[in-house]
């Protein structure tokens, strides 16, 4: 770029210079500063509606910073008197109609509002403020999430991220004036609307508005229960974003900081997901090169998502048969664990207690699926998100940062490098084909870094692979919006893609619902993918089929891949939930 191409705008009588930033706030960012906004997300649509990133610009007088395009010689001033009197204008309107009950808010110290107003020294509200009696009821109804209207601030950001990640539109505006509120479609209960559970609008939330449904204390009376066995399972995700809650970096691999933390909590044995997200791709592997073979059924649908899952089911249900049969490597480890954790204890069943450590509020609701439970009782106990292990800890008074790693207990929780990378988005074809390959070809696979398949930020791409002469193509998307499109495709017979890889939240699971917060850096996912990536790359196996953890289960207890037994305990069926039916949808 020439000196005659540079552009440039002048912000507090300091040069910045600007290339394609969509808005004021961006280039405000990229320099080193900041306006506060409530209603603001990199990944979200300009919506300008809190007024609080107001800035002056010369010329131009008061604007907002979210929605105005730079342009080229602007001179902009960040903190006028009128720009501070417009924000703690806002934030006494805000705090006139808000709950104040913030030493008990599951938000507090992590919200916004709270932020602002110590930032802005606001004491005084000279607004009638709300009354208790006009408050609304708060709805639990959700397996996965908690919905506080009272401390709502009409940012719209739930509203947005529900409709442009997911194509939903299960929470909107309704009445108007000081009568606006946000909730699920006329008014009904979170729970008895088609919510996939994903908590990517709790993520965006600035308040405690929306948050996660939280099993602590349950969690914590069975660990305290001298007859309760209790052991746990984490995602791969967990592990490179649970350390920002302790001031490390996003993408640092805190698994041997966070096997150390879990045991000095109480937790009887440390497992690792990872070693059933190889023992899914033994299974998925498997049963999509035989419906290669076949031809049936195709395109292979991954199944690891629930939220994508309770889509299909609610959405699409004609499209079920494409679902792969597998179950999540939650839900495959859990039964795993629930048939031979006590024998090798020597315990009762009734006394063992499975809690699943997760980056995602829609597990919550998995766990208490009816299909993926035995004689009444959950394979998977409890679900606890990222956000909820990290107070754990911070509740027990672990220093985390000085804690000296540990390894997980044995045999369950061996993995390989396939298994890590389950936590991006492209990371579970990824290691479907480094499986699969082999197992097709009966040849060595060489490099199995297959980068292309790889990117938080692409939210679909579609890869073409040669198994040898068999032209595989696999199309990898995360968010539903991109999922819709790619059924779409599938139902106007213009498709050419073999599996379907989806994530229901923006750059899989690393950005999940339960991680925490990360919705005011876009980039934040891509280091905690990078983090995964890192692992894998430096782990001695890196092919699901070559941990001799896995081999040695399916020798004394699985039989082979796809044999009746692990179709007994590691596949299980769907149902048909279109407009209140509950046609069951046998996959076996």
């Amino acid at each position: 770029m020439t000196d005659t191409d540079k552009k440039t705008l002048f912000i507090d009588g300091k040069e910045v210079e600007f290339t394609d930033e969509p808005n004021l706030l961006e280039v405000i960012r990229k320099a080193g500063m900041n306006v506060p906004t409530f209603c603001y997300r990199p990944d979200l649509t300009q919506f300008g509606a809190c007024r609080m990133c107001v800035v002056e610009v010369e010329g131009r007088g008061i604007q907002s910073s979210c929605t105005m395009p730079p342009e080229n010689g602007l001179k902009i001033h960040l903190n006028t008197e009128k720009t501070r009197r417009i924000r703690k204008t806002v934030l006494e309107l805000l705090l006139a109609n808000h709950d104040k009950e913030c030493l008990t808010c599951e938000k507090s110290g992590n919200c916004e509002l709270q932020q602002y107003a110590e930032e802005y020294g606001i004491r005084k509200i000279r607004y009638a403020e709300k009354q208790p009696d006009e408050y609304l009821p708060i709805d639990d109804s959700s397996p996965s999430l908690v919905r506080d209207p009272n401390k709502c601030i009409l940012c719209g950001a739930c509203v947005r991220a529900c409709a442009e990640f997911q194509g939903h539109a299960v929470l909107g505006f309704a009445n108007r004036g000081s009568k606006t509120v946000v909730q699920p479609m006329n008014g009904r209960p979170l729970g008895q609307v088609d919510c996939v559970n994903c908590g990517q609008c709790a993520a965006v939330c600035p308040t405690g508005a929306l948050t996660i449904k939280t099993d602590i204390e349950k969690v914590w009376s069975e660990i305290t229960n001298k007859d309760k066995t209790v052991v746990v399972q984490m995602a791969p995700a967990t592990r490179v974003a649970l350390g920002e809650m302790f001031g490390l970096k996003p993408g640092d691999n805190i698994i041997g900081l966070m096997n150390a933390a879990l045991r000095k909590i109480g937790f009887d044995k440390v497992y690792d997901t990872n070693f059933s997200a190889d023992l899914t791709i033994m299974e998925e592997a498997t049963e999509f090169l035989e419906r290669l073979k076949s031809g049936q059924n195709l395109p292979l649908f991954t199944s690891c998502c629930p939220a994508w899952v309770k889509y299909l089911e609610d959405q699409h249900p004609d499209m079920l048969h494409h679902l792969s049969s597998c179950k999540s490597p939650m839900s495959m480890l859990s039964p795993v664990l629930v048939d031979l954790v006590p024998k090798q204890l020597g315990i009762e069943r009734e006394n063992l207690v499975v809690v699943a450590i997760m980056p995602c509020t829609a597990k919550k609701y998995e766990c208490k699926r009816p299909e993926l439970a035995r004689n009444g009782r959950p394979d998977t106990d409890y679900v606890l998100t990222t956000q909820e292990l990290g107070r754990m800890i911070k509740e027990a008074g672990i220093n985390f940062n000085s804690l000296e790693p540990e390894d997980h207990d044995s045999p369950f929780g061996e993995y390989s490098g396939a298994g890590t990378i389950f936590g991006a988005s492209g990371g579970v074809a990824e290691a479907a084909v480094r499986t699969a390959y082999e197992f097709a070809t009966g040849e060595q696979l060489n490099d199995v870094d297959i980068k292309q398949m790889r990117g938080t930020s692409n939210r679909s791409r579609t890869i073409e692979l040669d198994l040898k002469g068999t032209k595989l193509v696999v199309r990898v998307v995360s968010t539903l919006k991109e999922a819709e499109k790619a059924l779409r495709e599938i139902k106007e017979g213009k498709a050419d893609f073999q599996m379907l890889e989806v994530m229901a939240c923006p750059g899989g699971c690393v950005n999940g619902g339960g991680q925490p917060r990360s919705c005011d850096d876009s980039k934040i996912k891509g280091e905690r993918a990078e983090g995964l990536y890192k692992e894998d790359s430096t782990l001695p196996l890196r092919k699901s089929h070559m941990n001799p953890s896995i081999q040695k289960l399916y020798q004394e207890y699985l039989e082979h891949p796809n044999s009746h037994k692990a179709h007994e305990i590691l596949h299980t069926t769907y149902a048909n939930k279109f407009a209140g039916s509950y046609k069951d949808v046998s996959l076996k």
